[in-house]
């Protein structure tokens, strides 16, 4: 780290992160909160003028090539200082035709194109690949709901990689190892860590400063000419690997396919890698289904389908927990309280609410395996493989 580097660093964890939150915090006292446009200008004015500082000895210096952890992390620390522009309404797509942060954008990318991801923050730059300094890690605010949810999160980010993980070992392996009956297990029991980090995340945190004080950060915005959707809790590969070795979702499927696209430059390159391969794996429904006819009845197939079944059945758990609970109460429900011509750009995705939603619910619906004919839901195969259990 070059000492630009690490001055711009330092920089994004003391007063880049203080005056945000000194505005939050007289955006929240207001009694219209989402109308942030003309308030706290002089705060607004120092954020922009530090940072793009920053920036101008970055683009000078023309060193960045200090190894892919160094550069992902300066990219980050860019990318969270163009979406505080963007949430304090400083950049607004809907009335720029390029971004008027044109220093940030040109570094921006620049990294992107050599570290092949998207050209702004993404999940990983705050959960997975956010390294602390005595004890604390990069943040947009200090405000204690930020950390709650930025802590649950990772969490079930991890515990969803430690299920693919298991459930990739199964690959080389077949269905009928002893030791799949394990990895099934194994996960299983991290799909059960996501579901106690999202019970976690809705006790805890506060839908009111969640709603108006964190998600703005997440919102779509301009990089040079073209605007990039938000960062998605969901962009890291882990959970479309659980989707796709299980077989409950299928890259054929237009939709869900589009889903992949659309979040693949969001994802670190070593996750893009394993997320190509399984995507031309055969799944592990259909490989039960196959073996039904000849081993129904064996030792091996009753008990490592039933541990299959289990897994599926958390998978689906966790999925129907983050759609009914946590969208529902930490978007959906608050933003009811708002007209129609306040609710622009709420999705950190780009699309309507309404949308968004509908969407969201089919995901989930084919996570479940729900009895729809609408989707291409597994339904009716895993009732065949239950019914094939003595």
């Amino acid at each position: 780290m070059t000492p630009n580097v690490a001055a711009f660093d330092k920089w994004i964890r003391s007063g880049f992160a203080e005056m945000n939150t000194e505005l939050e915090e007289i955006y929240f006292a207001r009694e219209q909160r989402q109308v942030v446009s003309g308030v706290g200008d002089h705060i607004k004015e120092k954020l922009v003028n530090e940072g793009r500082s920053h920036i101008i000895d970055l683009l000078e210096e023309g060193n960045t090539d200090q190894g892919f952890e160094s550069a992902y992390g300066l990219l980050g620390c860019v990318g969270l200082y163009m979406a505080a522009c963007r949430r304090h309404e400083i950049t607004e797509p809907s009335r720029e035709t390029t971004s008027p942060l044109i220093e940030a954008s040109a570094l921006a990318l620049h990294l992107s194109t050599t570290l092949g991801v998207t050209p702004r923050f993404a999940t990983a730059h705050l959960a997975t690949c956010n390294p602390a300094q005595d004890g604390a890690y990069r943040t947009f605010t200090f405000l204690e709901d930020e950390i709650i949810f930025l802590n649950y999160n990772t969490l079930g980010i991890f515990a969803y990689q430690r299920a693919a993980e298991a459930l990739r070992k199964i690959l080389p392996l077949g269905i009928s190892h002893p030791v799949s009956f394990n990895l099934f297990e194994d996960a299983r029991s991290a799909l059960s860590d996501v579901i106690e980090s999202n019970n976690k995340l809705y006790n805890e945190l506060d839908t009111e400063r969640f709603f108006n004080c964190v998600r703005p950060y997440y919102k779509p915005y301009r990089v040079g000419p073209n605007i990039y959707r938000g960062a998605n809790a969901g962009d890291f590969a882990g959970i479309n690997i659980v989707d796709l070795l299980l077989g409950l979702c299928n890259a054929n499927n237009p939709s869900y396919a589009q889903i992949l696209v659309d979040k693949f430059l969001f994802m670190l390159p070593e996750e893009q890698e394993l997320l190509k391969d399984c995507m031309r794996r055969r799944s592990f429904l259909n490989r039960f289904l196959e073996a039904m006819p000849e081993h129904g009845s064996k030792e091996w197939y009753q008990k490592n389908l039933k541990a299959f079944l289990e897994v599926c059945e958390a998978h689906g758990w966790a999925a129907a927990q983050h759609h009914d609970q946590l969208v529902e109460k930490f978007i959906q429900r608050p933003a009811e309280k708002f007209p129609v011509e306040d609710l622009v750009n709420i999705t950190a995705s780009g699309p309507p609410l309404p949308v968004l939603l509908n969407s969201l619910e089919k995901l989930r619906d084919l996570r479940l395996a729900a009895e729809r004919d609408d989707i291409p839901s597994r339904y009716s195969d895993l009732q065949r493989l239950k019914a094939s259990i003595r």
